[in-house]
């Protein structure tokens, strides 16, 4: 491990957040000298982020915590274009209405994470739409364009790779780097701001904004990657078997949410604990070193400390109570998916469906003659059985970690 002089590195480093630096040495003297303000920008394509950018949402938060002032940069308007970056085909161009509700949205988990304020480090929170949607293009291109050949335009990952799989990529997507590092020069005029963090597929957009603003402005400024983040069987964060895992309440029930980072792979959880959580060092240490079923105390800690920072300790709470209610005490908590049964009862089929357990008909019919589907613990064999709840409450499962809770409407 490099051994780095300022604060900001060190931390960084230590808890796995490097993968590329423009210039470690530059970047490393400024951050032990002045407050340095940096930027990670957020295109606004949904209304909430998913766990696939939270590990860039916590580098703005350890840039805080190491003294210095975080802009969290909302897409406004380069949502209107979409970037390129990691994608096989365009994005679907939405609505300035829907953009301004996604902003809003995603915003939500920015204000759990970062302090705002007005001191020297206090967060701020822009929108690059209040500079682009001012600027001509033609005017844009005349100012901007001569900074950029196609030849090296070409040459960058996320142009090349949708061009190698022989997948369109329109000319309203090829100007999105030219953007993005037009951002970067636009905040460094007006907010100070030196550094763009972001993930590894952004390594390309940064260097671009990074050499625009040398080249009009002769100011000096820096890039730092995090690692693209897979977990230890090679699948990319962000997504499960059943859909995105959303940061926001509203997307996503903080039960399954939590249940999310109790299920990691056992040889996720030291990584995931100093990437995803402000554990001191050497109790992640402790943690990690578990063996054997212990190790499942460590993910129990790590679904707490995540859910804990991203949704609130209430929610934290309850959902490792509901998690204990149902596997430990084999009762049934309260933040389970839970639907109403009339007097003349539901089928399985239908019940797999309401609480999300299957997304249609032939999903749950296979679910059952897998054997996946259980009530109140006993196999259910017969995908004519019918439901029925008189009275109190009664449980349903989708394998060993799905439950939902049916109660008589």
């Amino acid at each position: 491990m490099t051994a780095y002089k300022s604060d900001l590195l060190r931390l960084l480093s230590e808890r796995g957040h490097i993968h590329q630096l423009t210039d470690a040495h530059g970047l490393d003297t400024l951050a032990s000298e002045a407050i340095v303000t940096a930027y990670n920008g957020y295109d606004a394509t949904a209304p909430s982020l998913h766990i696939g950018n939270l590990a860039s949402v916590m580098l703005l938060r350890r840039l805080q915590q190491a003294g210095h002032k975080p802009i969290a940069l909302m897409g406004g308007g380069t949502t209107k274009i979409g970037d390129p970056s990691g994608k096989d085909e365009s994005r679907k161009l939405l609505t300035t209405e829907t953009i301004a509700a996604n902003i809003a949205g995603i915003s939500q988990v920015f204000h759990r994470l970062l302090d705002f304020g007005e001191g020297p480090t206090g967060a701020v929170m822009v929108n690059n739409d209040d500079w682009l949607a001012q600027l001509g293009y033609i005017d844009l291109l005349r100012t901007v364009g001569p900074h950029f050949t196609v030849n090296r335009m070409l040459s960058f990952d996320s142009v090349k790779t949708r061009l190698d799989r022989e997948q369109p990529l329109t000319f309203l997507e090829f100007n999105y780097m030219i953007l993005q590092a037009y951002d970067f020069r636009e905040l460094a005029l007006r907010h100070g701001c030196r550094l763009q963090l972001g993930g590894s597929d952004q390594w390309g957009n940064i260097v671009n904004g990074i050499e625009l603003t040398r080249r009009m402005n002769g100011i000096e400024l820096f890039g730092v990657t995090t690692p693209l983040l897979t977990t230890a069987d090679g699948a990319k964060m962000g997504k499960s078997v059943n859909g995105a895992i959303w940061l926001n309440e509203a997307m996503l029930p903080a039960y399954d949410f939590w249940q999310y980072w109790r299920n990691v792979d056992d040889r996720d959880v030291g990584r995931f604990l100093r990437l995803f959580t402000d554990l001191p060092l050497d109790e992640i240490a402790r943690l990690e070193a578990l063996a054997g079923s212990e190790i499942n105390a460590a993910k129990v800690v790590l679904a707490n400390e995540v859910t804990r920072l991203v949704r609130g300790d209430e929610a934290a709470q309850a959902a490792a109570a509901t998690a204990a209610a149902t596997f430990a005490g084999d009762g049934l908590g309260q933040d389970l998916p839970t639907i109403a049964v009339g007097p003349e009862g539901i089928g399985v089929v239908d019940a797999l469906i309401a609480l999300g357990f299957a997304a249609s008909r032939g999903e749950a019919k296979r679910l059952i003659a897998g054997g996946g589907a259980r009530f109140d613990g006993a196999p259910v064999t017969d995908e004519a059985f019918r439901i029925v709840v008189n009275s109190g409450e009664a449980r349903l499962s989708s394998g060993k970690k799905k439950h939902g809770i049916l109660r008589p409407a």
